[in-house]
């Protein structure tokens, strides 16, 4: 008896041992893939640097075989946007997409110039505060989510992502009374501002006009979730939501998808596109 456990205890190493070979190998297989498609995708003139690739499914080898693949996730950050000013600085965001099911070049040798036939595309072009600060000229702008209905938090961990179309809060300083913020003698900093201003904070609707972000004020913000109170006027409330509002130039989307919603995502702003069967090139994105 003793024999035979020693044999069975040495069979069950055995396997364990290649068991976990086999899984060093698939996962060095798949970050190969990842790598390979992330230079791929960086050989496109508006990416500035390898995005994150995650190619979906386990095991890896088994789908690289026959190059189908269950689904990617690409995300590009550090993209340059148009329409901002020099003085306010560069505007930069971060796009990405969603490849569901794919066919493309068999054991993850992906190139530039590979066509991948996909079932279909979720893509984002996800704007942060300091972005969106360059763009309304509110240097101190930032951006919440309030959380569902009774439920405390703003697109915190303790929340998950909260995301909304409708009653997301901007705060921010802006002079009065309110101009485009385009004044030479304004300095770049709300801090250093020395004329008459004001924090508030609005609650914006999010939505897309023929492909363009439009941010919209709609009202000063007095809700549960962290705001900034302050008196403003009945002659410059208007004003004042005006700084809040604008249509944003047409920004780019991966693969030159059209946005088509937009919504706020935790503390930042995104717009989103969808499509269906399609094919599309790494080089292009």
């Amino acid at each position: 008896m003793p024999g035979i456990r020693k044999v069975l205890v040495i069979a069950a190493v055995i396997v364990m041992v290649a068991a976990a070979a086999i899984l060093l190998v698939d996962v060095g297989a798949a970050i190969r893939g990842e790598h390979r498609l992330s230079v791929a995708l960086a050989e496109s003139p508006r990416v500035p640097s390898d995005p994150e690739v995650t190619l979906a499914g386990f095991p890896f080898l088994t789908q690289a075989r026959t190059g189908d693949y269950p689904g990617v996730t690409i995300a590009a950050r550090g993209v340059e946007l148009p329409g901002c000013e020099p003085v306010r600085g560069v505007c930069r965001g971060e796009l990405g997409a969603v490849l569901g099911r794919f066919r493309g070049p068999e054991r993850g040798d992906f190139s530039a110039s590979d066509v991948l036939h996909t079932d279909s595309i979720s893509a984002y072009t996800r704007l942060d505060a300091v972005t969106l600060a360059r763009y309304l000229r509110i240097t101190d702008l930032t951006v919440s989510t309030p959380g569902p209905d009774g439920k405390a938090g703003s697109g915190g961990p303790q929340d998950g992502v909260v995301s909304r179309s409708e009653g997301v809060v901007f705060t921010g300083t802006v002079a009065l009374p309110p101009d485009d913020g385009r004044d030479a003698d304004d300095p770049p900093s709300a801090s250093a501002y020395t004329g008459p201003k004001v924090r508030v904070s609005v609650a914006v609707d999010l939505s897309v006009t023929n492909g363009a972000l439009q941010i919209r004020a709609t009202d000063f913000y007095t809700g549960p979730e962290r705001h900034v109170d302050a008196d403003v006027g009945e002659d410059m409330r208007a004003a004042v939501l005006d700084r809040f509002s604008m249509v944003l130039p047409r920004l780019p989307m991966a693969w030159g998808l059209v946005a088509q919603r937009a919504e706020s995502f935790g503390g930042d702003v995104q717009l989103v596109s969808e499509s269906g069967v399609t094919d599309v090139r790494p080089d292009r994105f």
